[in-house]
Order: structure tokens, then C-alpha cells, then sequence
């Protein structure tokens, strides 16, 4: 049977190692799935494909043993599912499953729905961003997090939302136990002292993680009614140049944050390497390219950031460069084994 592979992986399904077969691949949005959808899977599994389900790091699941003449009937199976996880399906009819490429399914850790510590509803903000960016060839990775114990590890990502809030403090209900101030000291990054018998917060130190609203006994911390996030970008693993996302901004909102991931998708589509294997190129090699002036006139165009909101500059970032040279321990060596004596040499 002849397939067409650029469009089999369009509408979600795998080249595998098998000649003839196919996995079905389906993302979920936020990585919250009905219970009753489990079952479903379950059928699918069994009925077209090999009886396995792998759950994908990036919190969607794959369907592996299907046969290609088998992938409309799969399609009509998964409609299902696609409507009671939100699955943008822009592209494709009723039944005929949903576009997918470069682009990856939005994580996200549970947020506040279930976890204490979580600042917003992770869930809702990665289904919202679902449909501002599906369909999408561009292999870009978003990733959500609750608050910054970052469970996610939003700066593995080519973009990071880290959840935040500003905590308030009523005076009247305060009772000067110090908990908050033990709290962020042994949790966080000591951003409160105590000052006339009050805790007081560092406004530029907090990070907004809400370790003294949940360590207050008197309700005397909240949260804040607005939601605030930390951005971070370009970070990345793989072969190639693997390194850490950096901070972006800080105090940013939802608005702010749809606004720069359309504007960074509009950025990349500009300057995409279009001789780059698959027509993917990481968001981070095209920074390096261009250079982050460049980068940051598109991504903040039209953004309106809150008055508390702080854009950090300039973003620098590192990683590991393989060059010719080979490194082992604290001596560097060229490529030919000979020690290099002179350190004013710059080593990347």
C-alpha cells in the first residue's frame, strides 16, 4: 500500500519500524483526559492495533500495531475523544481524525485544580493555546507549569509559562507568628523579613510562589485576584547545542502570553531556515541567527504588559557547542590530543 508520509503524519499518525504499519498519535491539551476515554483507547488498541498503549512524554498517547488500510476507521473511532479533550480539529471533517506535525501537544502539570501550590488552572490556559496554535507544522514545544516549584520544567521548552501570584496581606488578620517568613526562607527565596512586628515582602526578590499563603494559620496571606506568569524561552534538548531556557518576562498576563506565542509563531514563519531538515528548525537557532533585538521587536509587537510586569534584558543563554576541540575534566584538549596551554583562548 503506498502512503504518502508528510501526510500521514499530518493527520497524527507515526512512521514506524514496521513496513505497513502505523501508530495513531493524540495529543491532549493540559494532559487532562476523561476516565471514560480510557476505555476507548482500550478498544482501539485492541481492535486495530496491538494491544499496547505508550503514554508520551509529552502527555498525549499512541496507539502502535495499526495497519495503514485501517486509519480511517481509527479517525472515526478517535472523534470521540477529540471532542472531549478540546483537540483543535481545524482542517479536518468530522471523523477524519485532526491536523498534526512539527508542532507539539501543550503540557502541563495538574495545576490548581488539584494541587495546592499551583497559582492558575494549567489545564484551561494549554487548551486555550491549543486552538491559537493548531494546526502548525513549526516544531515548537510549549510547556505550562502551576508555580515555580516548575514540575513541568517549563525551561526545557522552546516556551515556558510558569504560574504566579502576587500574595496580599491583611494587616487585621496577621498574628505575627512568622510562619510566612520560615515558610519562604526554608522553601523559597527568603523575600520576607519581619518589620515592626509584620512581614514584609521584597517586591523585587519574590518570586510569586504563594509558600506564605499556604504556610499562613490566619488567612492573613492570599492570592492575588490576577493571575501573573514568568515566561521563559529557547530552551531545548537534543543533539544539537541542548541548553536551559532563560527568563523572558515576569509579572506577565494571559492576554500578554497568547499575544507573544502568535507573535513568535508569525516570527518563525518569517525567518525559518527553509533548507532545515523536514522544514523544522528549533525557535533557538533562529534567535542565534537573527539575534534577539530582532527576536523581541516581533514577539512583544502589540503586547500590553501590566504595570508590575518586568522584561528581563538582554536574554543571554549558554549550552554545550560541539566544536573540534574534546574537553575531559578541567583540561581542554584540541583535536589532535595536545593540551591547550593558552586560556585567554575563548572556550565555549
Amino acid at each position: 500500500m503506498d502512503i504518502n508520509t508528510k501526510e500521514l503524519k499530518k493527520n497524527a499518525f507515526r512512521v514506524t519500524k514496521v513496513r505497513g504499519v502505523t501508530s495513531s498519535r493524540v495529543r491532549v491539551p493540559g494532559g487532562l483526559l476523561k476516565a471514560e476515554y480510557l476505555g476507548k483507547i482500550q478498544k482501539i488498541a485492541e481492535r486495530y492495533g496491538n494491544g499496547t498503549v505508550n503514554l508520551t512524554s509529552r502527555q498525549g498517547f499512541e496507539i502502535p500495531g495499526i495497519p495503514f488500510e485501517k486509519m480511517p476507521e481509527v479517525n472515526r473511532e478517535l472523534q470521540t475523544i477529540i471532542d472531549g479533550t478540546g483537540i483543535n480539529q481545524t482542517g479536518r471533517a468530522r471523523g477524519e481524525g485532526y491536523p498534526a506535525a512539527g508542532t507539539r501537544n501543550v503540557s502541563a502539570c495538574v495545576g490548581n485544580r488539584v494541587c495546592p501550590y499551583a497559582c492558575y488552572d494549567t489545564t484551561a490556559l494549554a487548551q486555550k493555546i491549543d486552538k491559537v496554535i493548531f494546526p502548525d507544522d513549526l516544531h515548537v514545544k510549549i510547556v505550562l507549569t502551576g508555580c515555580p516549584n516548575d514540575c513541568q520544567k517549563v525551561r526545557m521548552g522552546d516556551i515556558g509559562i510558569m504560574g504566579m501570584t502576587e500574595p496580599r496581606l491583611d494587616p487585621e488578620r496577621c498574628v505575627s507568628c512568622g510562619a510566612c517568613i520560615r515558610a519562604c526562607r526554608s522553601k523559597s527565596v527568603d523575600a520576607l523579613e519581619k518589620v515592626h512586628f509584620r512581614p514584609e515582602r521584597d517586591s523585587y526578590k519574590c518570586i510569586g510562589c504563594g509558600e506564605c499563603v499556604n504556610a499562613c494559620p490566619n488567612l492573613a496571606w492570599t492570592r492575588s485576584p490576577e493571575k501573573y506568569f514568568r515566561i521563559t524561552l529557547l530552551g531545548r534538548t537534543g543533539k544539537k547545542n541542548p541548553r536551559m531556557g532563560v527568563d523572558f518576562i515576569k509579572w506577565a498576563d494571559e492576554d500578554s502570553v497568547i499575544r507573544i506565542i502568535r507573535n513568535t509563531y508569525e516570527y518563525v514563519r518569517h525567518y525559518i531556515n527553509p533548507d532545515s531538515p523536514g522544514g523544522k528548525e528549533h525557535i533557538g537557532y533562529i534567535v542565534d541567527r537573527t539575534g534577539t533585538e530582532e527576536y523581541l521587536r516581533w514577539a512583544l509587537k502589540d503586547v500590553h504588559l501590566p504595570d508590575i510586569a518586568e522584561v528581563y534584558t538582554p536574554l543571554n543563554w549558554g549550552g554545550i557547542e560541539y566544536a573540534h576541540n574534546k574537553y575531559f575534566g578541567n583540561q581542554r584538549y584540541h583535536a589532535d590530543g595536545t593540551i591547550v596551554t593558552d586560556f585567554s583562548e575563548k572556550t565555549r
